[in-house]
């Protein structure tokens, strides 16, 4: 049994074939596609954070409408680029998402990835402190935002405040009690897997890693998920971790998915580098007709370490596109699969 979701990028451009022309377009058909999804038995709807990108870069105005609109499916983020945010003023739109959704936020955070313009986290006031670079950066306001999390109190009350105060120091408002447990940090090498159980967080794996042995991608995604469940047994953690890793999937079942999605057929791993220094391997796409689309994700190790599947998807194609696809993973492949 897994999970299964959905991870939107949001993308819109004013294109004649895209059925999502605008920022409005990609907002109102992601509440859209959750709700759908959530009536046909998806688990998630998780959004891609991109800055400067015609994409969806503000999660919790999103988060906390589809909270609104939905009942049971899980809603989450991966990932959400630490550099760029202020800790504290994400803990309060966190938590009120959280508390919208009555405690189904599932937060993928993570120290970045390779971005559009050159530093844009400098155009939005941050600067690595002395000894930083903008790596650990990310990393340092990820863990103080856990920390935050906690709901203990740090901050000197005002003796004169407009409103009564409680007993102590203060916290953020509003808390949102367990939101700490489902927080994710996104990683892409075995040493950051590693670190992210050694702080509590569960693991989101994405189709990109770094290239740490030459081995297939979903063998070194597989081995990366391992370390990360052995690191976590050895901090003696009390809860059991969460695992996901996303995947593009498609059942060719109708004349459609084939014009859409047969070239995707013959599709390998890719080798390339994320910096000039990085070298990653990008993992291949998956398409294909029902029972040769089973055999083939039967031989992904990394799918089998984890709990929880995220299905990439076409957003540019419309909601109701993008709900067959869903529709054809639940009913065709993931029954035979063991996934549900």
């Amino acid at each position: 049994m897994k999970k299964i979701g959905f991870l939107s990028f949001g993308h819109w451009a004013n294109h004649p074939s895209y059925r999502v022309r605008t920022a409005s377009d990609s907002l109102l058909q992601s509440i859209d596609l959750a709700v759908a999804a959530e009536e046909i038995g998806i688990d998630g709807a998780y959004f891609r954070v991109h800055h400067f990108a015609a994409q969806l870069g503000s999660p919790f105005p999103l988060l906390s409408a589809i909270g609104a609109k939905t009942k049971k499916i899980e809603i989450g983020t991966g990932v959400i680029d630490m550099r760029y945010e202020n800790p504290l003023y994400m803990v309060e739109d966190a938590g009120a998402a959280d508390l919208i959704s009555r405690g189904r936020l599932q937060l993928g955070i993570s120290r970045g990835s390779p971005e559009q313009v050159i530093d844009g986290w400098r155009y939005f006031g941050y600067e690595p402190a002395d000894g930083e670079n903008n790596e650990s950066m990310g990393r340092r306001k990820g863990l103080e935002f856990l920390d935050k999390l906690s709901g203990k109190g740090f901050a000197q009350p005002s003796p004169n405040p407009m409103f009564p105060n409680p007993p102590g120091l203060l916290r953020p408002e509003p808390y949102s009690e367990g939101l700490r447990e489902r927080i994710w940090w996104g990683a892409g090498s075995n040493a950051t897997a590693i670190w992210a159980a050694e702080h509590a967080m569960n693991l989101q794996s994405s189709t990109l890693k770094e290239d740490e042995s030459g081995k297939p991608f979903h063998v070194q995604q597989a081995e990366q998920i391992r370390l990360f469940k052995e690191a976590w047994r050895k901090a003696g953690h009390q809860r059991t971790p969460r695992v996901s890793v996303s995947r593009s999937i498609f059942a060719l079942v109708n004349d459609m998915d084939r014009y859409y999605f047969g070239h995707e057929a013959e599709r390998n791993d890719q080798i390339g580098f994320i910096d000039k220094n990085t070298r990653a391997i990008f993992g291949r796409s998956y398409a294909a007709e029902p029972d040769q689309l089973i055999k083939d994700l039967a031989k992904d190790e990394a799918i089998q370490e984890a709990d929880t599947l995220l299905l990439t998807v076409p957003n540019t194609l419309g909601v109701d596109y993008n709900v067959h696809v869903l529709s054809s993973i639940l009913e065709y492949v993931a029954p035979e699969l063991g996934w549900r």
